[in-house]
Formats: C-alpha cells, structure tokens, sequence
C-alpha cells in the first residue's frame, strides 16, 4: 500500500503511536488491536486519540485536524504490520458511533483499490456478513489479509 501514512511506534505489535499533524497542531493517535475470538481467531481494532489524563484511546472525541486520510493510510499500515507479526487473521473494525462508523466507510471508499489490493474487506448490516460493496450501508467491518503475492517494497 503505497499511500501517504504517518510514522509510528510500536514496542509489541499490538499497540501503535503517531501524531496527526495539521491546524490543530499534534495530536497522539494509538491502534489497539485486542482478540475477541477464538475460532476463527479475530481481532478487535480500537483506535482514537489518546487521553492526556489516562493515556487510554478516547474513540470519541473529533480531531478534525484535516489528515483524515492520511491517518486511514496509518491504520491500514498498522493492520498489515500487525499480521506480519501475528498472522493473517480477521480484525473487526467498528465506529464507536454510526456516524464515525460511517465516516470510516467513506475512507474505505475513497481507499477500495488501495486497501482490496492487500485485505478481504466484508461488512456486517446486524448479524449478517456480507463481501463489502460500495453502495451499501454497514455497521461494521471485517478485513483479512489475502492471499496475494506480496512484493518487499
């Protein structure tokens, strides 16, 4: 995934650091990606600002610091760093609100080419899974790496 990302840091591969940059100035992001299954085995990813107070992911606050897909293209590389280290397995990604979950589905839009070059992408509407589409409306998401020949680039 060739895409503008920012740089990260991670001591374990399940937790990741950058900084969003723009009008707002720096602001600490964390991806968290957390089991919730066993069979098949999926991953829970959490991602949001960091608390200043508790250092714990706030997903509910609006940065609105203008790199929205800047910081999609960061997640997206965490999530592959992540599978580099622990396997190809299902990661569930959710917004904490529909309206985030929703904004989350337009950055998946706008990336499809990009992210389906290297993930499986479906989508839940309530219980059912389905192969994501454009033109449909989820309450959230579910990606694994595909089988496709990787370059080392």
């Amino acid at each position: 995934m060739n895409l503008p990302h920012y740089n990260y840091t991670t001591t374990d591969f399940q937790e990741y650091e950058f900084y969003s940059i723009g009008p707002k100035g720096a602001i600490k992001k964390i991806v968290r990606f957390q089991q919730i299954q066993e069979d098949p085995v999926i991953y829970n990813l959490a991602f949001g600002d960091e608390d200043p107070i508790t250092g714990d992911i706030d997903d509910s606050v609006i940065s609105n610091n203008e790199d929205r897909d800047i910081i999609l293209a960061t997640v997206a590389r965490s999530v592959i760093e992540f599978c580099d280290h622990y396997g190809d397995h299902f990661i569930l990604a959710k917004g904490s609100t529909p309206v985030r979950t929703r904004l989350y589905q337009m950055g998946i839009n706008r990336l499809l080419p990009e992210i389906s070059a290297d993930f499986d992408i479906f989508g839940y509407t309530g219980e059912l899974l389905h192969t994501f589409e454009t033109n449909i409306n989820y309450d959230a998401f579910l990606v694994k790496r595909n089988n496709r020949i990787f370059d080392n680039k």
